[in-house]
């Protein structure tokens, strides 16, 4: 059985789904599965370590989870939670890194698209050959502003 918990964030909710002992899902937002029960209390380290990446205190997670992707998702996955704070890589050097050839990496981008994680398996540091900030399962504002805190990107003045 499944538990789940949401948490505030700066971007706002963070739905956390997990077995009891690691998590397997991180999504802003999302819909709630009729068989997943809430549980506020589970992730108390999850929501403590969000709130220490949201005030700029932590550059990595450091959080049992739990994927189940495919051979190529889960090494697409492993390069993209490879990508250090506060740099970006692209769609093609991601490919590049795995041993996808060019004419694959739509299928890495539906890859970094199914990641589970977000935030924790950092796909928003994923960027279009022209630094373009393109898709993002939680949103390009997100995308945005998640590359702003980690100073990948200057803020925007308005």
């Amino acid at each position: 059985m499944s538990i789940y918990t949401t948490i505030d964030s700066p971007l706002g909710e963070i739905l956390l789904v997990g077995d009891g002992t690691a998590l397997t899902r991180v999504a802003f937002g999302g819909a709630l599965r009729p068989e997943w029960r809430r549980d506020p209390g589970a992730f108390a380290e999850a929501e403590r370590q969000f709130r220490e990446y949201f005030a700029g205190e932590r550059t990595a997670f450091d959080l049992d989870h739990a994927s189940t992707g495919t051979t190529f998702q889960e090494r697409v996955w492993a390069a993209v939670a490879a990508v250090p704070y506060g740099t970006t890589t692209t769609y093609g050097e991601l490919a590049a890194s795995v041993g996808a050839p060019r004419d694959r990496i739509r299928a890495v981008g539906a890859a970094i698209g199914a990641n589970p994680l977000l935030v924790i398996r950092p796909c928003h540091r994923v960027v279009g050959a022209n630094g373009s900030l393109t898709g993002y399962a939680g949103g390009v504002e997100r995308k945005h502003a998640l590359l702003t805190l980690e100073g990948a990107l200057q803020p925007q003045l308005i």
